[in-house]
């Protein structure tokens, strides 16, 4: 992609709105804007990068065994009610009537539609297991919206479902997508604790929260300095984990010490259902004695615009965003300093298209006729992880190699430049 034809409209100026690091940076990158509080617009480079994450997702979903479909966002009261959630979920559920009068809900979640799903396709334990996942939106009419893609009215997440005959063969599911999840934030580039939680309005007796450590996060959990062992404590006023309560001891390991309170935003949640929603709905089938049992579930969510802003919330420094290869809009950037000088240009450009047959789609070149510190600030706003900068030194065979998460550039030969701008990208993306 030519920079000079990217929609990617910088902002000098902190926002006013904007809190958190991460909503003042995807501001002023060009990643997105505002539509009303709560709801985001998603320009070329935020979609990009929602768009690797979400494939990372999908690929760890189907290496556990799930298969994926695409529910309704639309759902009938008459279903929500048959679980109880219609009253439970109040205010948070945007909804609407249609021009009969019918009432329906926006989707928050999607424990309702695919259950009655279950029910009406699965009849014998022949049938089971199963585990289904979507990536969809999903509506929650937050009260204060806020952090900008952190907590919002209008989001993308990913929400999978598993049945089971047994709660034996459903804890097990569960363990594996649990183990699917670290592997989604380990190449996704973000740390994480894994907290035993309160399954909250979803339900069910077994959960887990997958918390990032992080100061603007709204969550404080205990963490057990000797076992590791953590949960979540709520949240702590004034964003001082000191001000948390904390057991004096540790519930797994007993040691007498108090559990270390440490602020944190959740990244993904997953729950152990049992029938809960199975019974309610219908949800059974026959076993080998030919005996109707309800079936075992589990739920598993993330959320996939969520992940953008706590990657940014990770990994930033003064100058703007530090993205890891796997998520980043684009794994490499050309940057011609000199547009003047014709053999500045074609070095670029000759450049430019030798990675583009490495990594098709993913390099920039930033072909705009304007001053190199324009540019060098929007590189380092938008966090680019590798970029080569061209300039007086082309006619002397060489070109600087700039790392994003690195201060200082070096020196390389133009005809190795390729080569090590290369070995860089896959060397990362391996890790």
């Amino acid at each position: 992609m030519r920079f000079s034809r990217l929609l990617a409209p910088t902002l000098k100026e902190i926002p006013r709105e904007a809190e958190a690091v991460s909503h003042q940076l995807l501001l002023r990158g060009g990643f997105i804007r505002p539509l009303s509080s709560g709801v985001y617009l998603f320009l070329p480079l935020g979609l990009r990068v929602l768009r690797k994450i979400e494939q990372i997702v999908r690929e760890e979903m189907n290496r556990a065994g799930a298969q994926e479909l695409l529910l309704s966002a639309i759902q009938p009261r008459e279903l929500w009610e048959q679980t109880g959630r219609w009253a439970s979920y109040g205010d948070d559920m945007m909804k609407l009537k249609d021009r009969t009068g019918r009432e329906f809900g926006l989707g928050p979640t999607h424990e309702e539609v695919i259950t009655q799903l279950v029910a009406q396709e699965i009849h014998s334990y022949q049938d089971l297991p199963k585990m289904l996942y979507q990536i969809q939106l999903k509506f929650r009419d937050e009260p204060r919206p806020r952090f900008g893609l952190l907590r919002c009215r209008e989001f993308l997440m990913k929400d999978c479902y598993s049945f089971d005959v047994s709660r034996e063969d459903a804890e097990k599911t569960y363990a594996v997508m649990k183990q699917a999840y670290e592997t989604i934030f380990d190449r996704i580039g973000v740390p994480f604790i894994a907290v035993q939680a309160d399954p909250g309005l979803i339900g069910g007796n077994l959960s887990h929260e997958f918390i990032m450590p992080a100061d603007s996060g709204e969550d404080t959990i205990g963490l057990c300095g000797a076992c590791g062992f953590a949960k979540n404590l709520g949240g702590a006023p004034a964003r001082n984990p000191e001000n948390a309560p904390a057991d004096h001891t540790c519930p797994q390991c007993r040691d007498p010490k108090p559990l270390n309170p440490v602020r944190g935003m959740e990244i993904g949640h997953i729950f152990f259902l049992g029938t809960k929603y199975s019974e309610k709905l219908s949800a059974v089938f026959l076993d080998r004695d030919g005996m109707r049992k309800p079936i075992e579930m589990g739920c598993y969510g993330i959320g996939v615009s969520r992940l953008i802003s706590a990657v940014i919330e990770n990994r930033h420094d003064d100058k703007g965003i530090l993205w890891p290869i796997s998520v980043a809009p684009y794994r490499a950037l050309v940057l011609a300093t000199m547009m003047d000088k014709p053999e500045v240009v074609e070095s670029a450009r000759r450049l430019y298209a030798d990675l583009q047959a490495d990594f098709p789609g993913d390099v920039l070149i930033d072909d705009r006729d304007c001053r190199a510190g324009v540019k060098f600030h929007d590189a380092d706003l938008m966090g680019i992880p590798i970029r080569a900068v061209l300039g007086r030194g082309v006619v002397e065979g060489r070109a600087e190699l700039q790392l994003r998460s690195e201060k200082t550039p070096r020196a390389v030969s133009l005809d190795k430049l390729r080569e090590e701008m290369r070995a860089h990208i896959n060397g990362d993306l391996k890790n």
